[in-house]
């Protein structure tokens, strides 16, 4: 089996390389070459940023009647990434570099240009020594006097680092961590100074909240003893109010509050029942007799005053409708028997 990738081939005794014919072609062709972008740029046309190390598949030919040092000059043509306009650049094997030719500017070329203007400086100045000795000595004067002057420099340098030599670094240190620490432990004790004043307040407050709440269920129990007590519902019913609680008559007079069961029974007028009524004899005149009254004449206040403690004592009073002092129907049918 013949080998895939031949490396040698076989030419046969007879071959004669001058009876194969010559490809003529043209000294400025163009081959297509895969290549990464040498150097930032930006596009003239858009203003697109092209970074170094963007690959392109460029145009390559080589630069007619320019050489140096007997090396050929390749020109490369790429187009942009944003407005496909041309952008082409050549090799610079004098400055081992590339040169922007057309369609970009070139970006970051500081250090370039300061290298360039150093050396345009320095070939000047091997000019000007050529063919003046005075500005040989001016130079001389001119570079001994910077050396004095960095020479100076250096010394303060080397006195200032000796001075800062003699400093205990460690020292400094262990004084910054004591210091720290005792700052920690301020803040700590601050910290537990405070904790400890809040629990105090709120102890207090506490205990003040405590002592209302105990001053107000004593007002309230000592409120609810005063308060009188009833066994039974019906209690209210024999209960004796106070005579303040009485209302007023038209003409000023106090008169007795007509409970309920009184209502029931009714009062002695001077209707039907009104002639039930007698006034009792006195122990003097027995033996005269004395008509019965159809109402009794009206008394002082001071006898209505007792009369009205006689009727609250007795079992069922009644008051009549003139003011005068009533008695009890039992009462009444009593004395009249006596008589």
């Amino acid at each position: 089996m013949s080998e895939r990738k031949v490396l040698n081939k076989y030419y046969p005794p007879d071959f004669d390389p001058a009876k194969i014919p010559k490809l003529k072609l043209p000294k400025d062709r163009q081959y297509v070459v895969r290549l990464m972008a040498p150097f930032n740029m930006r596009c003239k046309t858009c203003g697109e940023y092209i970074y170094k190390g963007k690959k392109f598949n460029a145009r390559k030919e080589t630069v007619m009647n320019e050489l140096y040092m007997g090396l050929p000059i390749f020109r490369f043509y790429i187009k942009c990434t944003r407005c496909l306009a041309e952008i082409t650049f050549k090799t610079d094997p004098e400055n081992t570099d590339y040169a922007m030719e057309h369609g970009a500017t070139r970006n970051f070329q500081a250090e370039k240009l300061i290298e360039e203007e150093e050396k345009r400086v320095v070939q000047e100045r091997e000019e000007e020594e050529l063919n003046n000795p005075m500005k040989v000595l001016e130079n001389r004067t001119k570079d001994s006097k910077m050396e004095m002057e960095v020479l100076e420099n250096l010394q303060e340098l080397k006195e200032l680092n000796q001075r800062q030599a003699q400093v205990d670094f460690e020292g400094m240190i262990d004084r910054y961590r004591d210091q720290e620490k005792r700052d920690k432990e301020r803040e700590k004790e601050e910290d537990e100074r405070e904790t400890k004043e809040m629990l105090d307040r709120a102890l207090v407050k506490r205990l003040r909240d405590s002592d209302s709440d105990s001053e107000r269920e004593e007002e309230s129990s000592s409120s609810e003893s005063k308060k009188p007590s009833t066994d039974k519902p019906t209690d209210i019913l024999t209960t004796v109010k106070p005579a303040e609680s009485q209302g007023t008559s038209a003409g000023g007079v106090k008169k007795a509050k007509v409970e309920s069961w009184e209502r029931s029974v009714g009062t002695l007028g001077s209707g039907a029942l009104g002639s039930l009524v007698v006034r009792k004899k006195p122990a003097a005149a027995v033996n005269k007799p004395r008509p019965v009254a159809a109402a009794a004449a009206p008394t002082s206040q001071t006898d209505s005053k007792a009369s009205t403690a006689d009727s609250n004592n007795a079992s069922k009073p009644v008051t009549t409708q003139n003011g005068s002092s009533s008695l009890s129907l039992l009462g009444a049918y009593s004395d009249s028997d006596s008589e």
